[in-house]
């Protein structure tokens, strides 16, 4: 049932549009599910470390996207995986997604630090990222990260989302090997 499914991981720093793009994405797909990372990040609630100090914490929001990705796969439907995902996380990822007939498509939205603090300042306040905007504008330049994942977005508005999911849906630069 898995066989020719897609699994979209779409990942890049706070402000590049991955929760905008994710869901234009998942929405075109016939048979979707969307997995927000931060969302299975927030499931656990008590005694909850911040992922980027807890290897603990990473690892067990892994496990769980990983989980359900293969449930979903399993069932029929193309994945949309909306997280700061970085190179050796969609390594991860990919090795354990081996046994399934799966397309694995690493996109890394971009955009210069500059965008990226203008956007953030338009999120509502108890939503703003802040300094870990530009944190994860360096982690992601010293990650290994191959520029072929990368898709610039700091010149389009949300009115070129169409363009963008197209480009992801049909580049075969961003599948992952």
């Amino acid at each position: 049932m898995e066989n020719g499914r897609t699994v979209y991981l779409l990942s890049g720093p706070a402000g590049v549009g991955k929760s905008t793009t994710s869901t234009e994405l998942v929405n075109r797909l016939t048979h979707s599910a969307y997995l927000s990372g931060d969302d299975i990040s927030h499931m656990h609630r008590n005694g909850r470390e911040k992922p980027w100090e807890s290897e603990r914490e990473h690892d067990l929001i892994w496990h769980n996207i990983l989980h359900l990705t293969r449930n979903f796969v399993r069932y029929g439907s193309d994945v949309v995986i909306d997280y700061i995902i970085f190179p050796k996380d969609a390594e991860w990822l990919s090795n354990q997604l081996r046994d399934f007939a799966v397309t694995i498509k690493y996109v890394v939205l971009w955009a210069d630090k500059d965008t990226l603090v203008k956007r953030d300042a338009l999120r509502i306040e108890e939503e703003r990222m802040g300094e870990r905007c530009l944190i994860l504008f360096d982690e992601f330049l010293q990650s290994g990260l191959n520029h072929k994942h990368l898709l610039h977005t700091s010149l389009l508005t949300p009115h070129d989302i169409q363009h963008v999911v197209r480009e992801i849906e049909t580049d075969n630069r961003f599948k992952h090997i």
